[in-house]
């Protein structure tokens, strides 16, 4: 599989991205729909989930990307290691996470990582950013209870949006009253683990759906 160059930031808010996805059927994408979810929105290359998904056998996986490429190559990668507990989807979170989230196995969404999002600095352009009220409200929809949101970025003003936008939520709890320190998930992602060999600090929050 040879890898081609892919734009690292898409505008969301572009025209070309503006049509919903159609969901899969969930029963054809994994063997068994009926074990928990893990979402990774915004997954870029999927080894974060590639990694986790053999680690963790008993849990199904499920990347969204709006760089269809990388989707591409993702799921070319899962094939190619035989799991049937892993896919990815190549969409627009701002239109398409709703009908996703509506058309997973009732019960099932248990986790969501949101990781080292675009920061769109200009303030012009964070209504372009991932986190937004009507995505707080999709996930407090579909997630158990109790079902955990872990966010991070390297970007201190980028974590503190989201983590703002998940307290202001009355169906999410912040598990901490100072950034985590470490990571609680088994596999680092790529970006994580360039920003700690930097020896540049990563900022983390965990919310629980109540």
């Amino acid at each position: 599989m040879s890898l081609v160059r892919v734009r690292q930031h898409v505008n969301p808010l572009s025209q070309k991205y503006q049509s919903p996805v159609s969901p899969p059927d969930w029963e054809r994408v994994y063997a068994d729909c009926t074990r928990p979810l893990h979402l990774d929105i915004g997954c870029g290359r999927g080894q974060f989930l590639l990694t986790l998904a053999q680690q963790q056998p008993t849990w199904n996986y499920l990347g969204l990307e709006i760089r269809q490429p990388l989707v591409v190559q993702a799921n070319e990668r899962r094939e190619e290691f035989g799991l049937t507990n892993l896919h990815y989807l190549f969409c627009n979170v701002s239109t398409s996470l709703r009908s996703i989230l509506a058309s997973l196995p009732q019960g099932s969404l248990q986790r969501v990582t949101i990781q080292f999002p675009d920061p769109w600095f200009k303030r012009r352009h964070q209504k372009r950013r991932m986190v937004q009220p009507e995505l707080v409200q999709a996930l407090s929809t579909y997630l158990v209870e109790d079902g955990v949101v872990f966010l991070q970025s390297d970007i201190e003003a980028v974590a503190k949006a989201m983590h703002d936008r998940f307290s202001e939520h009355p169906s999410f709890t912040s598990q901490h009253s100072n950034w985590l320190e470490t990571n609680p998930l088994s596999v680092a992602t790529e970006r994580e683990q360039w920003v700690l060999e930097k020896g540049e600090p990563v900022y983390r929050s965990i919310f629980i759906r109540k």
